[in-house]
């Protein structure tokens, strides 16, 4: 396994001494709306590229549209910028995203960009392009909730306003600023995020309803019954499924897989070298509900799960990838049988993902009491290590700790 770890290539530093060692990726991701007042000044930027740069890392992930739906870059003909995350405001004439780059390269950090993709405002505070881009009317997804049918921007539960990603303006929407981007700064990796529906209950609007009896060639009789009910079991209402859930389920998974798709082709069109990246959480038998597939079309989950069609692994995606960010946000470090410990994410994750793309493990910096031992086991166990969130890893202090396993995974994997 250390032999197949290491087959990254080692490349001879020009007049150096010899073989550089083996370095697999590892990135930081700078969360925009955590840090929102942090970064909203370039010596704050400085500060903690120089931390992530001496840690280990030779990466950055750069989030530049939260679920408020309004960006921090400032290359746009389309987009609004954000100014206000809560009660701090800001507003600067400098370009977010570039000075990020910019002290990026300086330090010979790569620099990966994040967008929320389907988002687009906070229910909260009701603020955001769905709230006031007369646009987005009627296009915000509905719910089939336990309470009734509801509109998702009106939802206070919700953590965004999401958009029916079904919607040739909804994505046509998502592609405007994915090309923004592509095509106006000089970046290694997009990381698509919220890349989805937002949970089980949505979306259930008619031109959802229309879409999908066309996708399955009839008519559905009892609309939305005969997806899923809810019903009240010891006190607690719990979804029934109906006699067309799977064929839904494969229908909403087939969106997402698809819309991946026309994203990679039109990255790959402007910067061919751009790797396409997306993040979701490890436990995939959880994630139908959100149409997030994350597995190769060489994977039948059928043969494992009970809500699975015998077609839902032609949506797998995978293999639309370069780069899966396996998101093993999980206490437990160690246990190849234990589905709630990191190390059987990880051997999941590559036995789904079949090597149809690169996968790399990711962690969640509030779950730190054991974090060198995740730290190794990410970069010995899969192609790479993610760490979300720098906001914790300054609120905890984790620097020395970072390097630490990172030192020690970089050893091993040299012997």
């Amino acid at each position: 396994m250390i032999k197949m770890l290491m087959m990254l290539g080692l490349m001879a530093q020009p007049g150096g001494p010899g073989p550089e060692k083996t370095e697999k990726p590892k990135y930081m991701w700078f969360d925009a709306e955590a840090n929102f007042k942090r970064f909203s000044s370039k010596d704050s930027i400085r500060f903690y590229l120089d931390k992530t740069k001496a840690a280990g890392f030779n990466q950055v992930v750069i989030d530049v549209r939260p679920i408020y739906g309004d960006v921090l870059y400032k290359k746009t003909k389309t987009m609004q910028p954000l100014t206000q995350v809560g009660k701090d405001k800001r507003h600067v004439k400098w370009d977010y995203l570039q000075v990020f780059i910019d002290e990026a390269r300086k330090r010979n950090l790569k620099v990966s960009v994040s967008t929320a993709v389907f988002p687009a405002g906070h229910p909260q505070s009701k603020t955001g392009p769905a709230y006031r881009d007369k646009r987005f009317e009627g296009k915000t997804t509905v719910e089939h909730t336990p309470d009734g049918i509801k509109n998702i921007r009106d939802d206070k539960t919700k953590v965004a306003a999401f958009l029916n990603p079904l919607m040739p303006e909804v994505q046509a929407y998502a592609m405007n600023f994915i090309r923004e981007i592509v095509s106006g700064y000089d970046i290694d990796g997009y990381v698509l995020d919220y890349c989805r529906f937002a949970d089980v209950e949505n979306d259930f609007s008619d031109y959802t309803r229309k879409r999908f009896e066309a996708h399955i060639g009839q008519q559905v009789a009892h609309f939305p019954e005969d997806i899923f009910t809810w019903e009240i079991v010891n006190g607690q209402k719990v979804r029934k499924d109906g006699p067309l859930a799977k064929q839904w389920f494969e229908f909403r998974s087939g969106v997402i897989h698809d819309f991946i798709a026309k994203a990679r082709k039109e990255i790959k069109s402007l910067q061919p070298d751009v790797q396409l990246e997306y993040w979701a959480a490890s436990w995939y038998g959880h994630l139908y509900s959100n149409g997030q597939n994350w597995a190769s079309q060489s994977y039948d989950a059928s043969k494992e799960y009970p809500w699975a069609s015998a077609t839902y692994q032609k949506t797998g995606f995978a293999n639309e990838l370069d780069v899966f960010m396996n998101g093993t946000y999980l206490e437990k470090t160690y246990g190849m049988q234990d589905p709630e410990s990191i190390e059987f994410g990880l051997a999941r994750g590559k036995r789904l993902i079949d090597g149809a793309c690169k996968m790399y493990g990711s962690l969640y910096a509030l779950n730190h009491s054991d974090i060198e031992d995740q730290v190794y086991v990410c970069l010995t166990q899969s192609e790479g290590l993610v760490m979300f969130d720098i906001v914790q890893v300054i609120e905890f202090n984790l620097w020395d700790r970072l390097k630490s396993g990172i030192d020690r995974a970089e050893s091993d994997l040299r012997k």
